[in-house]
This record gives structure tokens, C-alpha cells and sequence, in this order.
């Protein structure tokens, strides 16, 4: 277990909210010096604690991007001595996987993969993820639309639509 100071957590809750920050401005906010920012980044990176950074997209505001996202829960006979790990590293190598999670429930995995069509998942899941010894099931489910991802709301229509009642 890595253990961080409380300005160093509250860096990492910085990035957490804010992506890649400017490391002057991050000095400021959390009373650090830039160097001590500089390293602390450096010292996430070294550790695997800080892995990337990602942009939050509303893909569905592009007219131009089609494609579909779809969360596929993954029932596995787990391998002597290794258990899951086996199994989730042959998953995590097929290029379609966006994210892989070991689940508690029903499943045992959730494989999540964005495909261009529905036919393109179908074949990843018949072709690729079902032929996997260790695999028993499949249930695949696909995103309709986005409410709420990473905290962030899509749908930001402040405007309320009822009826005004007067007394």
C-alpha cells in the first residue's frame, strides 16, 4: 500500500476533477511550491498511481460519430492458483476492450468495448469472448444514452418544464 502525504491526496483529488492542471496554478490552490507539484506528479507516475488522463465527451451532441458502447457481464470457471487474473488478461488484450472489471453478483466480469455497430459487438462477442475456454456466458447490454459519467451531468437543461400555478 503506497502512502501519500494529505497535500499529495489532495492533488490527486485535483486531477481527479480537474484532469492535467497547470502546475503553478495547482501550487497556489494547494499551498505547495511548484517543484513540489512537479514531483509529486512524477512520483504518481513512477508508482502507477497516475495512469492518464481523460476528456469527458458527449459523443451524442456529434452527429458525425456513430457507434455504440456495450457493457458485457461475462460468467468464468476461475483457473487453479490464478483465479480471475488468467482469464481477465486474455479479455484485456483484444483491442475492441475499453475497460474490464472484476464484478461481485451474477457475473464475474464486466467487459466494456465501443464497436462501430451492433454486428461488430455481436462478432467480438460470438467470435472472440465465447470461444475463451474459461468462459461459461455472456449477456451483453448496450448504452442508450448518457445521463451521468465520471460525475459529470450530460443532460445540463436547467430549465424547469412544469406548468407555473398560480394562488
Amino acid at each position: 500500500m503506497i502512502v501519500y502525504t494529505e497535500k499529495q491526496l489532495e492533488l490527486l483529488e485535483l486531477l481527479t476533477q480537474n484532469g492535467p492542471v497547470d502546475p503553478v496554478l495547482a501550487a497556489q490552490m494547494l499551498n505547495l511550491t511548484e517543484d513540489e507539484v512537479l514531483s509529486s506528479l512524477e512520483t504518481f507516475k513512477q508508482d502507477g498511481v497516475l495512469l492518464g488522463y481523460t476528456a469527458v465527451i458527449d459523443w451524442q451532441k456529434i452527429h458525425a460519430h456513430h457507434g455504440v458502447t456495450a457493457f458485457i457481464d461475462v460468467k468464468v470457471t476461475p483457473k487453479r492458483g490464478r483465479g480471475f487474473d488468467e482469464v481477465a488478461e486474455r479479455i484485456h488484450r483484444f483491442p475492441e476492450v475499453t475497460s474490464l472489471y472484476l464484478m461481485s453478483g451474477a457475473y464475474d466480469l464486466q467487459v466494456v468495448l465501443d464497436g462501430k455497430s451492433l454486428q461488430e459487438v455481436s462478432q467480438f462477442v460470438s467470435e472472440k469472448l465465447s470461444t475463451l475456454d474459461s468462459v461459461i456466458s455472456t449477456t451483453t447490454h448496450f448504452r442508450l444514452k448518457t445521463y451521468k459519467h465520471d460525475g459529470v451531468l450530460f443532460s445540463q437543461d436547467d430549465e424547469d418544464k412544469r406548468l407555473k400555478v398560480s394562488p
